[in-house]
């Protein structure tokens, strides 16, 4: 089956895709193009699926960088140096044309980052715990510190988990808002104690908080799809054992 990418306007003047399950040579849960080395899955063919990735962006799969995420809000920036094995982080930012950042999800959110104008892009993962201790404005400030501009950063978020499949409990709503009420905003209440978190628009809060405008997300609810999505969520609902990861990338044109 043919791989199935989403692109969007906002990031024209990169290579970028936030690639679906759809194509890839997994079986069985991982069925599709699952390049999570994480999971359980037969890791020669999730190298198989990174290859078919790196072939549809032009490039080698050793040109292809990840960051081992951690649900941190830690920033790795590449030079020229590329590491062999992914350094623990949960985002990548790079003036470097030759290479493409990785960011691997299944509900939590990939954020690709362009600095068209100054030759800059980022690739963040960002769930609840990254979005709220900073990871997006922590991308912002290391695009900066090599020579980016806010007002010439243009942010897309990939695929994630809706607000409405994203139920949450009363300790949850407590964190995020027991020393920040305006976050209540993100929230609706659901039954009994149960609340719904709005990631995507807290993320897009979090982004315009640090001087960037052009700013959008792609609205496909990775729990809600399972024909074209991994989700971490729904695999947790359906007991199953594990789960695949799709993969976005994005990289300068030359």
């Amino acid at each position: 089956m043919k791989l199935k990418i989403l692109k969007n306007n906002n990031l024209f003047g990169a290579k970028h895709g936030f690639f679906t399950r759809l194509g890839g040579e997994s079986k069985g849960i991982y069925k599709g193009l699952n390049c999570g080395l994480g999971s359980m899955d037969n890791k020669k063919i999730i190298h198989r699926n990174r290859v078919l990735v790196a072939n549809s962006m032009g490039i080698s799969q050793s040109r292809l960088v990840f960051v081992h995420q951690i649900h941190s809000s830690d920033v790795i920036t590449i030079k020229n140096k590329i590491h062999t094995s992914p350094v623990k982080g949960d985002a990548l930012v790079t003036a470097n044309k030759k290479i493409a950042l990785s960011i691997l999800t299944a509900d939590c959110q990939p954020v690709l980052f362009l600095d068209k104008k100054n030759g800059i892009i980022g690739a963040a993962h960002a769930g609840w715990k990254g979005a709220f201790t900073g990871i997006l404005q922590n991308t912002i400030k290391s695009m900066k510190a090599i020579g980016s501009e806010p007002d010439h950063i243009s942010v897309t978020i990939g695929p994630s988990i809706s607000q409405k499949n994203y139920e949450v409990g009363p300790e949850f709503f407590d964190t995020l808002c027991k020393d920040y009420k305006y976050n209540e905003k993100f929230f609706f209440k659901g039954n009994k104690d149960r609340f719904h978190f709005d990631l995507i628009g807290y993320s897009i809060y979090q982004i315009k908080k640090s001087g960037v405008r052009k700013v959008n997300y792609v609205d496909s609810c990775t729990y809600e799809n399972p024909d074209l999505y991994f989700s971490y969520r729904r695999s947790v609902h359906k007991s199953e054992p594990d789960y695949g990861r799709m993969i976005s990338t994005i990289m300068l044109e030359d």
